[in-house]
């Protein structure tokens, strides 16, 4: 199966940020050997592997769990000792609130808020009545943090109804990066950081332990980045028949269609809920594999042809499309 890739403009807003306050992650690119040519394309992809070493690196360089950029320092470790005292709680919604509780005692972390309702609840993510680049930065990851932990804590799915983010929307392209990371189609410009969660996966116990805790620790971030917990949705499962195999990735709307139990066109009309389409998707796994396959060292011409594509010179389009290099380029710089 391909591992989800990430856009590079999650690393060059980081690295803008970071230059405006004074702090040079320079070598944060060269621990996760990313190049400032491929941060130029902001829809040229990352795999996992280098963002998290990325992340790494930059808590190592500034000692901050939030790179330094929250009101206050945020000292490595704090993470940890939240986790710890919300592990033993019985179900996502207990956690949840104790996080919350200890929230309110750490004030260097921006704070978190939960609003029940009648069938949903709102995780909210305080933000300032200015939105730079910086609060982007930090109302990324915390979202992302948030949502792919509790995912955790619960062994499964955390079924979210809606995302909303209080800075204008992006290119279209990097747009459907976030509906992606999030699995539901996302609200920008909504004047808000927040998560609207399913009652019912608030009831989800929780599974983990101490234990396990500190290895999701140990190999944080990595997992956020390349779990995915939303293999349950249309968009999931069509894009587990194109990973498949050469016959998958060929499939037809019928076939695929068929493999699920529906018509073509109520297939269409689901993955248009879920902000995605066929083409996309079929795109999306191609691109993945490719970026999977460079990295290997696997020959252009090889890769070509166990991708499908009829010629290596149509190999070589379709990757400058995905990513904003040539094969050769993209080997030489990452």
């Amino acid at each position: 199966m391909s591992r989800p890739t990430i856009p590079s403009d999650f690393v060059s807003r980081a690295i803008r940020v970071g230059a405006e306050q004074g702090i040079d992650l320079q070598p944060a690119l060269e621990a996760a050997r990313i190049s400032r040519a491929v941060l130029v394309h902001p829809h040229a992809r990352l795999t996992p592997a280098q963002v998290s070493r990325f992340t790494q690196t930059v808590w190592q360089i500034t000692d901050d769990e939030l790179f330094g950029l929250a009101p206050a320092p945020v000292p490595r470790g704090t993470f940890r000792v939240m986790c710890l005292t919300l592990i033993h709680r019985p179900d996502l919604d207990h956690a949840l609130r104790r996080m919350i509780e200890v929230n309110h005692v750490l004030r260097s972390l921006p704070q978190l808020s939960l609003t029940p309702g009648a069938e949903t609840t709102f995780l909210d993510v305080e933000v300032p009545e200015t939105v730079d680049d910086k609060t982007r930065v930090v109302v990324d990851f915390l979202l992302m943090l948030l949502h792919r932990f509790a995912a955790w804590l619960v062994g499964g799915r955390v079924r979210l109804e809606s995302a909303f983010l209080p800075y204008t929307e992006p290119d279209p392209v990097l747009a459907r990066s976030y509906d992606a990371i999030f699995g539901v189609p996302v609200t920008f410009g909504a004047g808000r950081a927040a998560l609207e969660i399913d009652n019912a996966a608030l009831k989800s116990p929780l599974v983990q332990t101490e234990e396990s805790l500190e290895e999701y620790l140990r190999d944080s971030p990595n997992l956020i980045l390349s779990e995915r917990d939303y293999e349950s949705t249309v968009s999931a499962q069509v894009r587990r028949i194109f990973e498949s195999g050469i016959e998958g990735r060929t499939a037809t709307a019928e076939d695929i269609a068929s493999r699920l139990a529906v018509s073509p066109p109520h297939l269409r009309r689901l993955l248009r809920q879920e902000g995605t389409s066929l083409g996309q998707l079929r795109e999306e796994v191609l691109r993945d594999l490719a970026i999977a396959g460079l990295r290997r060292g696997e020959a252009v011409d090889d890769l070509s042809a166990r991708l499908g594509f009829s010629e290596p010179s149509a190999f070589r389009r379709a990757f400058k499309r995905w990513t904003g290099n040539t094969p050769r380029a993209y080997r030489e710089h990452r």
